[in-house]
């Protein structure tokens, strides 16, 4: 057995050495290289490479000056690098106990999967090592959401949130991953060709070493939009982003209608605010890999600010007629104009907008746009445990 061990790490100078003279014990016997992939802004690169000149494993350092794609990012990185097909990815803070490396590796030897699984959610398994409560209760709550959005890809899989992991590198497309914060299990998982065979031993996540955890209210936003993008491509963000826009478009409609302001005026405001304040979190979440190959940022402003005001334009005639000749009222109307609206917006920012150029570009027809809503490419064109 031949293992390439990948650990990201973010300031853990002071679990570096522990970490490497347990994962000496843990592999003698196997074949195993480790690879550091450093995001750190401490002196954790200098601990790692005056350990590694004594480790009686090889032990590689990837430091990155620019942290792209979190955590996630730094595992394809050391995927890349990986020496063998067999790649096991852990966290630097010894909540993921070396000790079971040989398991692991044992089950990949013995069974036919592509994946083996750690996880703190099977029989004997245990996660006591979340530092609290709450994030007990949201990992079990994001674990049952995440097996209901992926049920076939994570049938066999009960802890998809876990950063302990075997994978062959073979079995998997590095190509199409998209790495944004701590979940890059799921990322693998989810976008794998084909549905991936997933085997899984039980261990107990432990408690964190030295150091703090990079646990926070950032990176559970960072998994919802990863989810959402996983589960419905670019429409899932987009649609979340346009779905803030349309509760803040209703709320400024129904505080100015409250302050005496015609409904009519009342709507024209609204629009107008949301449609700027959505390109701008759209550029951002949404469209950003494509945006370099989609024209200038005027450009893209125009066309945006331009279509959607068109939209509005439109719009305003329709509430009219669902106030005065259909009998809504002016709030109602308002969200299921929005609501009608959206796929039209879609389609359009995805296939115009931010439509690659012409040496790039399909044919425009129907399966790309399918594949922009599934976040597919078309042809030619802290810890990490929640």
């Amino acid at each position: 057995m031949a293992i390439t061990i990948i650990v990201p790490t973010f300031n853990e100078s002071g679990n570096v050495r522990e970490l490497v003279r347990r994962i000496e014990d843990a592999t003698a016997g196997l074949v195993a290289d480790l690879i550091f992939v450093d995001d750190s802004n401490d002196d954790t690169p200098t601990v790692i490479e005056a350990i590694a000149a004594e480790a009686a494993i090889p032990v590689r350092l990837l430091h990155r000056e620019i942290s792209t794609g979190g955590l996630g990012g730094a595992v394809v990185e050391g995927i890349k690098l990986a020496t063998h097909d067999w790649v096991l990815v852990m966290d630097g803070d010894l909540q993921h106990p070396p000790e079971m490396i040989p398991i692991l590796a044992r089950t990949a030897i013995e069974s036919t999967a592509a994946l083996v699984v750690a996880s703190r959610y099977r029989e004997n398994g245990d996660a006591g090592g979340l530092s609290s409560l709450s994030r007990r209760a949201v990992s079990s709550a994001s674990t049952l959401l995440t097996r209901a959005m992926f049920p076939s890809r994570l049938r066999d899989c009960t802890d998809p949130m876990t950063g302990f992991f075997m994978v062959r590198r073979s079995a998997i497309s590095i190509e199409t991953l998209e790495p944004r914060g701590f979940k890059i299990l799921l990322e693998i998982i989810a976008r794998a060709p084909k549905r991936l065979e997933i085997v899984e031993e039980s261990f107990v996540f432990g408690e964190r070493n030295a150091g703090e955890s990079k646990a926070s209210m950032l990176q559970g936003f960072r998994f919802i939009r990863q989810l959402l993008a996983l589960r419905f491509g670019r429409m899932g963000p987009f649609g979340v982003i346009g779905a803030l826009g349309a509760v803040a478009n209703v709320a400024i409609v129904a505080l100015l209608t409250q302050l005496k302001v015609e409904y009519l005026i009342a709507s024209a405001i609204a629009s107008g605010i949301t449609i700027i304040a959505n390109f701008y979190l759209q550029e951002r979440y949404v469209f950003r890999d494509l945006a370099a190959g989609a024209g200038a940022f005027t450009s893209r402003f125009l066309k945006s600010v331009g279509f959607n005001s068109a939209e509005a334009a439109l719009r305003i005639p329709l509430l009219y007629i669902f106030v005065q000749f259909l009998g809504f009222a002016s709030v109602p109307a308002t969200a299921i104009l929005l609501l009608l609206a959206f796929f039209v917006r879609f389609v359009f920012h995805s296939r115009v907008i931010y439509a690659p150029s012409k040496s790039h570009r399909g044919d425009g027809g129907l399966d790309e746009i399918v594949d922009d809503m599934k976040g597919r490419p078309t042809v030619g064109r802290g810890s990490s445990d929640v």
